[in-house]
């Protein structure tokens, strides 16, 4: 969503420094080492608060839903930090949340691309122009951006847990397919949310990127409590799908 809408406009109130005259971003996770983050390298992660959507099965609903009661780690240690690790993490990932909400991610990633860490950022995809940019101003070297459903717009607000403008979604990963940057799209798998034709179709749509990333849904503590305790599919059967998305994809 664009700024201005009533949705983000309240998101924002969430956290005065979100606005647009922020002079800083309340960074509230800080993983030093992770190799799972970013395929193939050993990164840092950055948790960001704040979402626009409210994706049910989300694990990380404590930064969307009440940031405010995380504590926040001073950039200055988190940059120091970064510092102290060269030459062990070959890059830093920035997650959340969704990290494009905020104005002054570009400030930020300039400030660890400045210690000579290349970037790698998590998105939804809903904000296509703050990624195209990113990746433009060369700030940006790899983009994740998690497919929550196929590409319908009754399908895409139950598994984002709000309504979703669907061309702002299309507009991402069009550009990601371009193949300018290197990119990876993933989609958490809910027996709830997705059928194998649901994934099927959303590979359709995906069909000449690079691969889709199936993950399973952890039921431990999702947002939802409704989905609590729900048995995710079983590894057999992701697999199953994965070989048929390849099939798709690389038609």
């Amino acid at each position: 969503m664009e700024p201005g809408t009533e949705t983000e406009v309240l998101l924002f109130q969430e956290d005065p420094r979100w606005h647009a005259g922020q002079k800083t971003i309340g960074i509230k996770g800080f993983l030093e080492t992770s190799f799972l983050d970013w395929p193939g390298k050993v990164v840092s992660v950055l948790f960001l608060p704040g979402c626009n959507f409210r994706c049910p099965f989300c694990h990380n609903h404590a930064l969307v839903l009440n940031p405010g009661g995380l504590e926040e780690i001073p950039r200055t240690y988190i940059i120091a930090r970064l510092a102290e690790l060269e030459g062990w993490v070959d890059g830093v990932c920035i997650s959340g949340g969704e990290p494009t909400i905020h104005p002054r991610l570009p400030s930020l990633i300039a400030e660890i691309k400045g210690l000579g860490l290349p970037i790698k950022l998590d998105t939804n995809g809903s904000r296509p122009h703050i990624v195209k940019s990113l990746v433009e101003k060369g700030l940006v070297d790899c983009v994740a951006m998690d497919v929550k459903a196929p590409l319908n717009e009754t399908s895409y607000a139950k598994a984002a847990g709000t309504p979703v403008d669907l061309e702002k979604i299309r507009e991402s990963i069009d550009f990601l397919l371009q193949g300018e940057i290197e990119y990876h799209f993933r989609t958490t798998v809910v027996p709830a949310l997705h059928k194998g034709e649901d994934l099927l179709d959303l590979a359709r749509h995906l069909s000449g990127s690079s691969s889709l990333t199936l993950q399973n849904f952890n039921p431990d503590d999702p947002l939802d409590p409704k989905l609590k305790g729900t048995t995710p599919y079983t590894e057999e059967w992701l697999q199953q799908m994965r070989e048929q998305i390849a099939s798709i994809i690389h038609h």
